[in-house]
């Protein structure tokens, strides 16, 4: 009911860079009831020489705490019980988490407040589906396999299989740059790579290998064709922490990808005298790119109520949750969500002929 609020919206007005700004008051009748409930808080944990715990004389607290004391805390909590509902009543879609500041306090007067939060921007898709259409249209050459591909690619697992095999013996000094003994091509060796009957059928089976990676990467390269043409005809603001979640995700695999390789993170940056700032720099102009085309997507689902099953949903989160034991579920389902939305969508664009 209208007259049980203990709070009124005075103004809401956008701010750049996707922001709002919700400017509130807690009223005079409200605050009189906060602050009882304020003082009796105090008074069960307040301690003073000579008196128990939750025994200090009312006159003794009101003298330390003073009535601006009272007010501030009276303040908080109202605060506090209402935020969610004034976001609510402003019908802001928002994200990240509210930055709540008082603005004015007095004694007699109602407690003045502000609500900063960053918003969902407003997406104006452009006709997507006809961008969709004339992409597909565009055939993407696929080269054939070459002898000389064959022969490089051979090279190149015969290299790895003599750094992976290679036995040092004590006493043995490698020189920087020294190539190791490579095995011959021959049936046995071609036996212990795999399912190979002889010589022949590794460089046949090794050809269409090859041709099979070619397809992929043009059909990679005509979904990130697709993706750019989307994200540069679709104009809207991006919020600083979409941005900033981002390079958070960029920086936590970075992170990862180095302690594969046995290596400490921090002692890589001083190798390579960069700073974690330095680096999330550099990262921007992609973490920039990667947020407009999860927003796009999102948006896209949205207008064609495109959403995984939740069978689907189920089954990935199981098998995730397998892999990872101690993963936060919410978060799993989250992410596999957004992982089957981004499919599904992609798929829905490249089905436009």
């Amino acid at each position: 009911m209208e007259n049980t609020k203990i709070y009124k919206i005075k103004d809401t007005k956008k701010l750049p860079e996707s922001e709002v700004e919700i400017t509130a008051e807690i009223t005079l009748e409200a605050l009189e009831n906060y602050k009882t409930k304020a003082f009796k808080k105090i008074k069960e944990v307040a301690e003073l020489p000579g008196f128990r715990k939750g025994h200090v004389p009312d006159a003794k607290l009101k003298e330390k705490f003073g009535e601006m004391g009272v007010l501030e805390d009276a303040g908080e909590m109202a605060i506090n019980d209402c935020a969610a509902e004034i976001l609510l009543e402003a019908k802001v879609n928002f994200l990240g988490r509210p930055n709540i500041a008082i603005s004015k306090i007095a004694i007699g007067s109602p407690i003045e407040f502000k609500i900063k939060v960053t918003i969902m921007p407003d997406i104006k898709l452009p006709d997507y589906k006809k961008i969709a259409k004339k992409e597909n249209s565009v055939e993407e050459k696929v080269e054939e396999v070459t002898e000389k591909q064959v022969e490089e690619t051979i090279e190149e697992i015969r290299k790895m299989y003599a750094q992976q095999n290679h036995t040092h013996t004590p006493g043995e000094v490698h020189k920087e740059g020294e190539e190791l003994p490579l095995p011959e091509i021959n049936d046995e060796f071609v036996k212990k790579l795999g399912d190979f009957k002889d010589v022949e059928d590794f460089k046949s089976k090794l050809k269409i290998n090859i041709a099979k990676e070619k397809e992929v990467h043009a059909e990679n390269k005509k979904r990130t064709r697709l993706m750019e043409k989307l994200v540069s005809e679709t104009k809207f603001e991006l919020p600083k922490v979409i941005i900033e979640s981002e390079l958070d995700k960029m920086e936590a695999q970075f992170k990862g990808d180095i302690a594969q390789m046995g290596l400490q993170p921090e002692e890589y940056l001083k190798h390579i005298k960069k700073t974690w700032e330095d680096l999330r720099k550099e990262w921007m102009p992609d973490a920039e790119k990667r947020a407009k085309t999860q927003m796009i997507l999102q948006k896209i689902s949205l207008e064609e109520k495109i959403e995984p099953s939740k069978e689907q949903v189920e089954k990935e989160v199981k098998n995730l949750m397998d892999q990872y034991k101690t993963a936060d579920p919410e978060r799993v389902t989250a992410y596999v969500e957004m992982v089957l939305v981004n499919d599904a969508v992609i798929k829905f664009l490249e089905s436009q002929k």
